[in-house]
């Protein structure tokens, strides 16, 4: 496989650069926090923590009517053969959601599952 030197040298000159911040795993990111005192919009994402259901006023790990043939739509952590109809576009999360988010979200980060790979497999050489 025919390698572009560009490629070679944006990323040759990225790590000349003092490296790449995405891709040094010693890199220690900070455990995502909500707080009951902002408003989130439907299926705000927040990394390691989940979806928002503004309807639910609580964080999933599906987005809010999400799809999948053979289970149906998940909203407020259930599976339906209908989406969940809802108006509300907006809301403040309940404590106990907040609460339980932060702990999911730092867990998260101590435990590792919050990817810090930087460019995962592409990076990698497939040479054949």
């Amino acid at each position: 496989m025919k390698r572009s030197g560009k490629v070679v040298l944006v990323l040759s000159g990225a790590l000349a650069a003092g490296g790449l911040a995405g891709c040094d795993s010693s890199y220690d990111f900070p455990p995502p926090q909500v707080s009951a005192d902002n408003t989130y919009t439907n299926n705000y994402y927040v990394r390691g923590v989940g979806y928002y259901h503004a309807p639910y006023r609580g964080w999933y790990p599906y987005p809010y009517n999400y799809y999948l043939p053979g289970q149906g739509y998940y909203h407020g952590g259930n599976w339906t053969s209908e989406p969940h109809p809802s108006t509300v576009a907006a809301s403040q999360p309940t404590t106990e959601s907040v609460h339980s988010a932060n702990n999911k979200g730092s867990a998260a980060a101590r435990s590792g599952s919050i990817s810090r790979r930087g460019f995962g497999s592409s990076s990698h050489s497939t040479s054949s």
